[in-house]
């Protein structure tokens, strides 16, 4: 049975669809199908979503959500994400409970990975 009112999937705007898939490709090994020219869905993620064309960003600094992803190097992580093309927009730095960096990617949407201090990780 599908649970109910649980977080089941996230939309984000993108100016740029076609760069905006290969960098998640490329970076992540996301998945995804098109639905015509405006907007494309993605798989393999941890949960399932899509990116319409549009010309606004997602930013915390607009009042956006925040997506973390979560990663076992973080160092590793975010070579990957520079040599995809994502923009480092805020560097590696501790808060209590781990480590985590922000980045941008090429449509401009802010998102963030984080590493759990070794005791979390199970």
């Amino acid at each position: 049975m599908t649970p109910s009112e649980v977080i089941n999937y996230v939309e984000l705007p993108a100016k740029n669809i076609p760069a905006t898939k290969a960098f998640f490709e490329r970076a992540f090994a996301w998945s995804f199908i098109d639905y015509g020219e405006e907007y494309t869905a993605f798989s393999n993620s941890g949960i399932e979503g899509g990116f319409f064309l549009s010309e606004l960003v997602s930013s915390t600094i607009n009042g956006a959500c925040l997506l973390v992803l979560l990663s076992d190097d973080l160092e590793a992580t975010e070579r990957r994400v520079k040599s995809a093309g994502g923009i480092i927009s805020q560097a590696i730095f501790s808060f209590p409970g781990g480590r985590r960096f922000h980045f941008t990617e090429p449509s401009g949407n802010e998102l963030a990975v984080w590493s759990p201090v070794k005791a979390y990780i199970a």
